[in-house]
């Protein structure tokens, strides 16, 4: 049978207070108690372990073996102690947040820096990925609190997850200056119909966006003659730039690029959603809810910019 490490601590404070009394105090329980639990060890070992008289109790030879390794657990679990409560103000204090690029450089600045103005010892650090990956690094507890994207549906989660949807990203027709489309009045949306005939650069098969753009593309009775796939808004917008084809992408990852022309697409209008995705139990990463309040402030306040602003005024500002 093993022995009982509360067993151990007793003795050593039997010995420390000479007294059961006293041990019984510290331990919090009653001194009947602990003359219970001697006479149970001194069952168990066959040898008498605690002298008792008018004046208290002294440990016999046998009490003093047990009481000093009594004096060893203490000594780690204050070591124990001590390490764990170093650890949990280092935790609490990092945050660790995953992104992907457009997200990276449309939202995450200004909330990055509100949360290192309102928690300046703050330990933060930033990965970039893709949102599938991200989801996975947050579910390993690899990164803390991710801002991903989906199209058309809500970030897929184990239970102890939790996605907190953050901003409606539309999606815009990515066209080569030239094109006979470029010349549409801005404020006239484009159909996707109208590109029936058009070679396209699109997202890679087999991604959550390429999903949308072909099933919206054979909604408008399109089979896209594909001339490029990537991974890659900024790669999609360069090889737009060259006249290789056209491309849908999404608004918040439009920059001005030269021969490049931006268009909305017709209602109903893809798009993609931004979610923060956390734990649930967010005791152990206090800065969690605190910086997705503030990115979904950041978010907020885009929708309300964009909201009534000529597309190519938004994409100019995210030059």
């Amino acid at each position: 049978m093993r022995i009982d490490p509360e067993q151990l601590r007793m003795f050593a404070l039997i010995d420390a207070h000479g007294s059961l009394a006293g041990a019984a105090a510290e331990l919090g329980v009653t001194p009947a108690a602990v003359t219970g639990r001697v006479a149970r060890a001194e069952r168990h070992w066959g040898v008498p372990l605690v002298l008792r008289d008018s004046r208290g109790a002294r440990l016999t030879e046998a009490g003093h073996q047990l009481a000093a390794h009594g004096r060893e657990v203490d000594a780690v679990c204050e070591l124990a102690e001590s390490a764990m409560s170093g650890a949990l103000t280092l935790v609490s204090r990092r945050l660790r947040v995953g992104t992907f690029m457009s997200a990276a450089l449309g939202v995450l600045p200004d909330a990055v820096t509100a949360l290192r103005h309102r928690f300046p010892d703050s330990d933060l650090s930033i990965v970039e990925g893709t949102s599938p990956t991200l989801r996975e690094q947050v579910a390993a507890g690899e990164v803390d609190v991710a801002v991903v994207g989906t199209y058309g549906e809500e970030p897929p989660l184990p239970g102890w997850l939790v996605a907190t949807p953050l901003f409606r990203d539309p999606l815009v027709l990515c066209l080569p200056s030239d094109h006979r489309l470029a010349a549409t009045p801005p404020s006239r949306p484009v159909r996707l119909a109208l590109l029936r005939d058009e070679r396209w650069i699109a997202i890679l098969a087999g991604e959550a966006a390429r999903a949308q753009f072909d099933a919206a593309a054979a909604g408008a009775g399109i089979e896209p003659s594909i001339s490029f796939e990537t991974e890659s808004y900024d790669v999609a917008q360069a090889l737009v730039a060259t006249g290789l084809g056209v491309a849908v992408i999404s608004q918040m990852a439009a920059r001005p690029v030269p021969g490049v022309t931006h268009r909305e697409l017709e209602r109903p209008r893809l798009h993609r959603e931004l979610w923060a995705v956390h734990a649930r139990d967010t005791r152990l990463t206090p800065l969690a809810p605190e910086f997705v309040t503030l990115v979904r402030r950041v978010c907020d306040d885009l929708t309300h910019r964009w909201a009534g602003t000529p597309l190519a005024e938004v994409v100019r500002a995210q030059s």
